[in-house]
């Protein structure tokens, strides 16, 4: 049975009764994670198909004036995490626990030129995982950065710039809270967060 086919009563996560014991505390362990302000997390609908049990998260730069957190986002940098989880363990997982992540934000020229973007936005993917201590293995995932030329009537700037990346990889365990919190690392690196406790200043 799909986690979002259940009928049983779902809590604010929409976890069921109808879940594993294993899959109903990954899914609580991801909402347990400590974020900074300025990203905002919600439950979305997840995929039907891949897995037996899915759950999915949407992570974006939060704005005052938005409540939720939708699928997709007219913001500039946003994110999807999905759990997927096979009780019985996918060999080409090598686990129960398979997360797949997606991020699209959008660049600035300076940014956006410098070949080694991709190189650099897998580094922070990395470099995240290991300052959570999130165990995984398996990890795998492409990052692509695209330049949009408008023409004619279309609205919007003469060129658009941006970066997105998949990628996915196997927990190792059910406490997926360090999983969501790497991942929103590498969501403020893309969206140019400053670091943590450092103002950013608007230009005058």
């Amino acid at each position: 049975m799909s986690a979002s086919g259940a009928d049983e009563a779902r809590d604010e996560h929409g976890t069921s009764d109808a879940w594993p014991t294993e899959f109903s505390a990954a899914v609580e362990s991801m909402h347990a994670a400590r974020l900074r302000p300025e990203i905002s997390l919600g439950t979305i609908r997840p995929p039907q198909r891949p897995a037996p049990f899915s759950h999915a998260v949407g992570l974006e730069v939060a704005h005052p004036e938005e409540d939720n957190v939708p699928v997709d986002s007219d913001g500039d940098a946003f994110g999807r995490l999905i759990l997927l989880h096979s009780p019985a363990a996918e060999e080409a997982w090598e686990g129960s626990m398979r997360l797949v992540a997606y991020i699209q934000a959008d660049m600035d020229d300076a940014v956006a030129s410098d070949p080694l973007l991709p190189d650099v936005a897998w580094q922070w993917l990395n470099e995240s995982l290991a300052e959570t201590n999130a165990g995984f293995t398996n990890l795998g995932g492409t990052v692509t950065s695209t330049t949009s030329v408008r023409f004619g009537e279309i609205g919007g700037p003469p060129r658009a710039y941006q970066l997105e990346m998949r990628a996915s990889w196997t927990a190792e365990g059910t406490d997926l809270q360090s999983h969501v919190e790497a991942f929103s690392k590498v969501l403020a690196h893309v969206a140019g967060l400053p670091p943590e406790g450092v103002a950013q200043l608007s230009p005058r």
